[in-house]
């Protein structure tokens, strides 16, 4: 289990060796058929080394938002190789959404009650029939940063029966209601505030440094508004562990070490 933490903590980067090629995974670019979208949603499954054999009885699930990104930037397929090959998780399929760019991005993680509908309706329902993963919650992790990290949190309050993880990086939680960009704002947190606790747990880091105001300094800052959700956390009693990076930044260089370190935590038991 994790700890719950309501301190400021450093944790130094996962060290492990990089899988030999021949133990490296498979990634293939697929289509979600969605009646809430009315379009296909595009999709990157990443499969492990020696996969199906691998995952008997069955492996773990991961869905991570801004699937291209999380391929380059952020490269979640070799962070699982590596962490798979050293034995510091469990093996998974990862099912990396894409989320485009701009207003389309934001239409789907800025706290879309849609896009949850189609996340727990659609996504997750289509991924359990095509590969052997474990259908309880606590063995699926949904993760991503800044407005993915936002999506991430959503997912985990409204549908507890499929991710029993939270891994949230700089979540822009300073954001309403559907996206909205004005007052009131941080409408998630007030509705983990208003609602029962969850059985989830939650990684949450932020940069130390992402101090400036949102909306041009009129909206919190993306530190103030993490947080107040750990103070909300905390409060309601989660399983929950919050980190300030020291240096850290709104950026991709500032996530990707700290991600491997998420996985790992998240599935401790």
């Amino acid at each position: 289990m994790i700890p719950t933490r309501a301190i400021f903590v450093v944790i130094t980067s996962v060290v492990i060796a990089a899988p030999a090629p021949s133990q490296q995974n498979r990634v293939a670019e697929l289509t979600v058929a969605s009646k809430v979208y009315q379009r296909g949603r595009r999709v990157w499954v990443y499969t492990p080394a020696d996969y199906p054999a691998v995952c008997k009885p069955d492996c773990d699930l991961i869905v991570a938002f801004d699937g291209a990104d999380y391929q380059t930037d952020i490269p979640l397929p070799a962070i699982l190789d590596s962490l798979i090959s050293a034995g510091k998780i469990r093996p998974a399929v990862a099912v990396l959404v894409d989320n485009a760019e701009s207003a389309a991005r934001l239409s789907d993680l800025a706290n879309s009650k849609r896009f949850v509908t189609f996340v727990g309706d659609e996504l997750v329902p289509w991924a359990q029939r095509r590969w052997n993963v474990s259908r309880d919650p606590h063995r699926a992790i949904i993760t991503g940063s800044s407005a993915g990290g936002l999506a991430a949190l959503y997912l985990g309050l409204a549908r507890p029966d499929l991710f029993g993880n939270v891994l949230a990086q700089s979540a822009a939680l300073w954001r309403g209601n559907e996206g909205s960009n004005g007052a009131p704002y941080e409408w998630l947190t007030g509705q983990y505030a208003a609602a029962s606790k969850k059985n989830v747990r939650v990684f949450l880091d932020v940069g130390a440094l992402e101090t400036r105001g949102t909306m041009g300094g009129v909206g919190p800052s993306i530190l103030d508004a993490n947080r107040r959700l750990r103070v909300v956390l905390k409060s309601k009693a989660y399983d929950f562990e919050y980190t300030e990076v020291p240096g850290g930044q709104h950026s991709p260089e500032s996530w990707r070490p700290r991600l491997p370190i998420g996985l790992v935590a998240l599935q401790r038991r």
